[in-house]
């Protein structure tokens, strides 16, 4: 039987050996949709990048077909994969965290004024955790342990009996006996924020604890924490409304807190508050001050800031700085020599100079006989 030229489509076990095919120049290719949108949206062509859409993001509003709020946040987006888990994370001063053998009785009390619906538990020390608790687990499991026994109400009674009696619940049990802490995810400073949340999307996790080289905890990242970095800040019903980080006081001088930004404090103060290669391994007031004490100053403690600035510290604990007081020193010095009295404060003013003595009678004055 002669072999015949003519073949038919090859099957899929064929496929599997070759080469997959790249699309020359000018050849049809699949678009992908945010090529499809930029088509539709400004006419580029399917060979518009990245740059492109930064370019048009940075143009004025109305001639790029976006709002303020789209822009603002399509640009978070563009900047997300940039972004490492370290700027965003909880540092671990402000985690909120828990023993694994806490009582449930304790643990409500905790959940009630930590604001939060998770917490990490751990077994001696943060730097052994053991994972999360969830607070719809607590509430699961109490709602299981306090429901009434069947049957337990009568007949012929006019107000039905309560479905859940929280007398059967056991305030003192640990928290390991209840068996509802849940895997948490364990993340290093460089992890790229969006890699994080592409994690937290595919494992449920929605908490991470950052460690560092050691193995030791360094902060804490929530799901919420990544999307704020897409779309800002997002306040819920018990969220307190957050003072500013730096004030200026009607005398000229500035109250800052100790975590706030080295950036935010030169926004308010002025580019003069430079704090020049310190900058490079500290990022909050704080930190700098205990970077120029050389130890962490105490409350009433003055510390030199950069170029005529100086800083005094309202508040401290032995482990951070928590509020501080910045001013030039030229201003201190002009504002005690204010509070001087007058004979004083012409000695400053004129030195070398007497006091005028005040009511003295004019020598050239007549007395009297």
């Amino acid at each position: 039987m002669a072999h015949n030229p003519i073949r038919s489509e090859p099957t899929e076990s064929e496929h599997r050996g070759l080469p997959a095919l790249v699309p020359q120049p000018g050849e049809a290719h699949p678009e992908g949709w945010l090529s499809r949108v930029a088509r539709i949206l400004f006419g580029w062509k399917a060979a518009a990048t990245r740059a492109d859409l930064e370019l048009v993001l940075t143009a004025e509003q109305p001639a790029a077909g976006f709002s303020p709020e789209e822009a603002a946040m399509l640009k978070n987006i563009l900047t997300l994969r940039e972004c490492r888990i370290e700027r965003v994370m909880v540092p671990r001063a402000d985690i909120v965290a828990v023993q694994q053998d806490v009582a449930l009785g304790t643990l409500i009390k905790i959940f009630a004024n930590a604001g939060h619906s998770r917490l990490v538990t751990y077994n001696d020390t943060l730097d052994d955790p053991t994972g999360m608790i969830h607070i719809r687990d607590l509430v699961a499991f109490t709602a299981a342990r306090a429901a009434a026994e069947p049957g337990s109400a009568g007949r012929g009674e006019t107000s039905p009996q309560p479905d859940l009696n929280f007398a059967n619940m056991d305030l003192l049990l640990p928290l390991s006996a209840a068996k509802i802490v849940r895997e948490i995810l364990y993340a290093p400073p460089s992890m790229p924020a969006l890699d994080l949340l592409a994690k937290m999307q595919a494992t449920r996790i929605h908490l991470a604890l950052v460690i560092d080289e050691y193995g030791g905890t360094d902060g804490l990242v929530s799901m919420e924490d990544l999307v704020e970095l897409i779309v800002g800040d997002i306040a819920d019903e018990h969220d307190v409304a957050e003072t500013p980080a730096v004030t200026r006081q009607g005398d000229g001088s500035f109250l800052a807190d100790g975590r706030a930004s080295l950036d935010d404090v030169r926004a308010v103060i002025g580019d003069e508050f430079d704090v020049g290669e310190a900058g490079a391994e500290v990022d909050t007031l704080g930190g700098y001050l205990v970077i120029r004490a050389g130890h962490v100053p105490v409350r009433g403690e003055l510390v030199p800031g950069p170029n005529s600035f100086e800083a005094e510290v309202l508040d401290a604990d032995p482990r951070r700085i928590k509020k501080v007081k910045i001013y030039r020193r030229k201003d201190r010095r002009s504002a005690t020599v204010r509070d001087l009295s007058a004979p004083m404060k012409a000695l400053v003013t004129r030195p070398g100079a007497p006091p005028e003595e005040p009511n003295r009678p004019n020598s050239n004055s007549s007395r009297p006989p």
